[in-house]
């Protein structure tokens, strides 16, 4: 049967398979593009198949947030090799997976394959997927979600492997500064937000750290009791967020940044590319 050129690349353009799996697709639906579109799709669910036992070291974080509704979210998307997590198309499917969580909200990621996709509600989201890995030929899955609501802001390491969102209250914040206080989170790693949300277990072996340094510089024992508790009082600068020195201002902490912009710290998430949860 001869299938024209132009038809093959509305095909092409429709589904972004391959020139050659195209017109294959048309050659076998005797033209019929809607059965094409099925073809090519049947083939890349085979392919999502074949592939799915495949290790997904790689990966990008993405984000997204629709300041109107007050809804974002951040996603961890896995892949097989480093030059995907990196490419067009993967980012591309990272950041619907993200705009998905954000608007749908669904409570796991096997809820999230199932839903209809926000903009092509007759395709699912594990659909959107099949079509990249038919697409790309390798495995690839969303590991990790989150999702806020409120007043936020986020940022994505230029590497895409570490991605920050938080959300705060007040008056109305500048994206720019949400962006940097993200950017210092990206950076600094806290352990915490706040000294009340360490855990006992993680605050009693820093204490016990503290007071064995200070013992065993031999002062006597109310010194000793000082200096233990001028190192906790730097560890808490080092690893509680609102008590950071901030990265781009140090002579203010980031509680102090916040607070003079009329800001309440809510929460922050912070995900890594194959970070344990």
């Amino acid at each position: 049967m001869d299938i024209s050129a132009a038809a093959v690349k509305r095909l092409r353009d429709r589904t972004n398979q391959p020139m050659m799996d195209c017109k294959a697709a048309l050659i076998e639906a005797k033209g019929d593009e809607e059965k094409a579109v099925e073809i090519l799709r049947k083939k890349s669910k085979d392919v999502q198949d074949k592939k799915v036992g495949r290790e997904t070291a790689e990966g990008r974080i993405a984000a997204f947030i629709d300041a109107a509704k007050g809804v974002g979210a951040l996603v961890e998307m896995r892949c097989e090799s480093a030059p995907v997590a990196k490419g067009d198309e993967f980012a591309k499917l990272a950041n619907d997976v993200a705009k998905q969580v954000a608007v749908k909200a669904p409570a796991s990621v096997e809820e999230l394959l199932k839903e209809p996709l926000v903009d092509d509600p007759k395709r699912t989201v594990n659909d959107r997927i099949t079509d990249v890995v038919g697409l790309i030929r390798e495995n690839m899955k969303p590991a990790r979600m989150v999702r806020m609501t409120g007043q936020l802001g986020s940022y994505i390491h230029h590497d895409f492997s570490v991605g920050v969102m938080i959300q705060v209250e007040g008056t109305q914040a500048e994206p720019q500064l949400l962006r940097e206080v993200c950017m210092h989170i990206t950076a600094k790693n806290p352990v915490a937000a706040r000294r009340d949300d360490i855990s006992a277990e993680t605050l009693e072996k820093e204490k016990e750290i503290a007071k064995s340094q200070a013992a065993a510089t031999g002062k006597p024992a109310n010194i000793v009791e000082k200096i233990a508790e001028g190192k906790m009082k730097t560890w808490f600068a080092e690893n509680v967020l609102l008590e950071q020195p901030f990265v781009k201002d140090d002579s203010k902490t980031v509680g102090d940044l916040l607070e003079a912009a009329g800001l309440k710290f809510v929460k922050f998430a912070r995900l890594k590319v194959g970070e344990l949860a």
